[in-house]
Parts: C-alpha cells; structure tokens; sequence
C-alpha cells in the first residue's frame, strides 16, 4: 500500500432512482445547446435511451446520436466518429451505455479539443486540452468508466488494448440511475458484475491501493459479493441499486489506485480475441488471485471475507484460498464461459498472449511479480480447468 497519495474527484456523481430523466438539467448546467450522444445499436432503441432524448428535448437542446459502439472499440472507431462529426461539433458528449460506449465517447470528446488524430493521444498523458464537457450514463454495473481518468481502445493493427490516459478526461457528470439496470440481459449481467468484482479486488490487492480506495474497493467487494447472483437472476431493486452502487465505488477504487494481472491477461485475450471483457476478467480472476495470495496473505483474506467465506477456527490462508474457490463457483453459477470455450483460443496462443501482458502499463502493480513464463502457466491453468 502506498502511504502518500494525493485523491482529487472532479466529477460529479448523481446516484439514485430517477436520475436518468433529469439528463436535460445536468447537461443545460454545462451550457451545452447541441449535444453528441454516443452509445451502441442495443441501447438505441430502449425506453432508456427515449428518456434521454426526451430530457433534453424538454430543454431545447438539440442532439444528434452514434449508435455503432462495438462491444471492444477499436482505435479507428474513435477517428472515424471525430471526422463524421467535426464539420458541425457539438458542445458537450453524452454517453449512454456500458464501458465501451463510455470508453469510445470520453476519447471522442478528447479528440474534439486536441486535434483530432486518436494517434497523438493514445498514450498516458498526451491531452495539452480538456475535452468537451462529457456526462456518461452506465447502462450496466460493471465497468465504472463514467468515474476513470481513462478510455480503453483496441489497437486494431496491434490486436492490443490501450488507453487515452489522462486526468482531463475524466467526465463532468456521471449519472447512475438504479433503475436502468432492470433490463439488462442475463449474461451481460453476470459479465459486467464480475467485472466489477474484479476492478474492486486488483484495487484492493494491487501495490498502488491507498487507505481511501481499500476501503471503498472493500465495500464494493461486500456489496457485489452479497447481491451478484440475485441481480442476475430476479433484478430486484435492492439488488439493482446494490451493483450500481459497488461497480461505481469499485470505478473510483482502481482508477486512483490500478488493476493488476487480471486485467493484463483479460485485455490480452480481448485484443486478439474480442472477447467480451467482464467473460475474460471472470475466467482469469480466480487463477492469479490464487497466484498472489502469498504476495499479501491478509489482503486476501479480507477479500474472501467480504465475499462472505466462513472464517471461523480457520487460518487467514486458508481463507484466502477458499476466495478463490468463492469466485470460481460464482462464474460457474452465472454460467461464464471457460477459456477453453472461447472461439479461436488454443495452447499455441499463449506465448503471445503472455508477451502482450509484459507490454501491460499496469504489470508492476500486481501485488507479485509475473514472468512472461508465470504467465503462460496462468493461461495454461486456466484453459486446463473444467467445471
């Protein structure tokens, strides 16, 4: 854990039932008259997306809407995004869906304001301009994108993920209305949860983790841990408000602190693969949990302990194993997917994938040191496990 840090939040969170309707207020409050809003084909046609535009109609604010978010965005889709609408740019940038709406929107917003080339600004730090003012409104609990200072794009010559890494682009408002999350579908659900399952461990357990975000990852932990399965299953409200709670609390927790090799193995697959992001965190997360209980044996203990793992009479490393069991019977629960089952993955692979993950910004926060060969056994322990 690191014993100084420096925490500042620049944006402004509006959490609760009914939020999604006042969209017109929040984004009239950024003097925005023309409005981009950014989300995916699935969204599109929702009661969702009919209460935004029905805002910001009551406010007379015009809109205009890019509704080809693909599940993992691409470099280029943020380019060709910027140029379809730079002849007439809007004033501000709405985002409406899961993580890759949000992702692709936060670097179109940037792309607005520091010259329009995705080339020039994909690596940490290259922003000289704030981006267009930017509200993200999650669709699902998952990625905690409306609250990081990053936006995730697949590399599409490289079959790579990198990021638009700065502080300026972290968004003005995010919107996180429970209530949208009762229509989201059962598998998506199960995916995006465990990603933020995931987000809220690797800030907990990375070597970047602070006292402030161990302890909103620990209640993300709890409040994901205790409500998952119910919320894929019966989206109850409590449920509902539970996940959105943890996922944007899990957000604030990696994105000042990091994540770890979960992530670096995930977004590995992802690059090359498509695979759905939250499917690649869930197959990955028990098996280097696991690794890196010796690394920090208490911290895993505290996780599996707000997963709600029995810890009586029993000692912390054995209840920091039984986590890993936690999370292994979860994804089975939820029905997610093996790595084996994932189309076009095989043994040959995994001597690529390992040298994308040493490539990986966030390597050296994991709470033990991974070879490219430890790497590899982690690929290959989690092909060979069968349910």
């Amino acid at each position: 854990m690191k014993k100084d840090f420096t925490f500042s939040m620049s944006t402004r969170i509006e959490f609760g039932e009914g939020k999604l309707s006042r969209t017109g207020d929040y984004t009239e409050e950024l003097n925005a008259s023309r409005v981009l809003v950014i989300t995916d084909k699935g969204i599109a046609g929702t009661e969702i997306m009919g209460k935004v535009k029905n805002s910001l109609a009551s406010k007379n604010i015009k809109y205009e809407i890019y509704d080809k978010v693909r599940e993992n965005p691409r470099d280029m889709d943020a380019q060709e995004t910027y140029d379809t609408f730079s002849q007439n740019p809007p004033d501000a940038v709405i985002a409406c869906g899961g993580g890759s709406s949000m992702d692709l929107a936060k670097a179109v917003a940037a792309l607005f304001t520091n010259g329009g080339k995705i080339s020039e600004i994909i690596n940490p730090n290259k922003l000289k301009r704030k981006p267009l003012p930017t509200i993200c409104i999650p669709t699902t609990a998952g990625t905690g994108s409306e609250v990081t200072s990053f936006a995730v794009l697949t590399l599409e010559k490289e079959q790579r993920k990198s990021s638009v890494f700065d502080d300026k682009i972290r968004p003005d408002i995010a919107i996180n209305d429970p209530e949208v999350l009762k229509s989201v579908p059962k598998s998506i659900g199960a995916a995006t949860g465990m990603d933020a399952l995931t987000h809220a461990i690797e800030a907990y357990t990375c070597r970047l983790s602070t006292p402030l975000t161990d302890a909103m990852a620990l209640y993300a932990i709890k409040n994901i841990g205790e409500n998952i399965l119910d919320f894929v299953e019966t989206k109850s409200d409590e449920s509902c408000r539970a996940m959105m709670l943890g996922s944007l609390m899990a957000g604030i927790a990696f994105g000042f602190s990091d994540i770890a090799g979960v992530h670096c193995m995930a977004e590995a697959l992802g690059g090359m693969y498509d695979t759905p992001h939250g499917v690649a965190n869930s197959i990955f997360l028990p098996f280097v949990f696991e690794y890196n209980i010796e690394a920090d044996i208490k911290k895993h203990r505290d996780v599996a302990a707000a997963l709600g793992v029995d810890t009586n009479g029993k000692s912390d490393r054995q209840i920091a194993f039984e986590g890993a069991e936690w999370i292994r019977d979860m994804s089975e629960r939820l029905e997610i997917k093996n790595l084996k089952e994932i189309e076009g993955v095989t043994p040959e692979c995994f001597e690529l994938l390992a040298e994308k993950c040493m490539k990986n910004v966030s390597l050296k926060s994991n709470a033990r040191e991974l070879s490219k060969e430890d790497f590899i056994m982690l690929y290959k322990k989690a092909y060979e496990y069968t349910r």
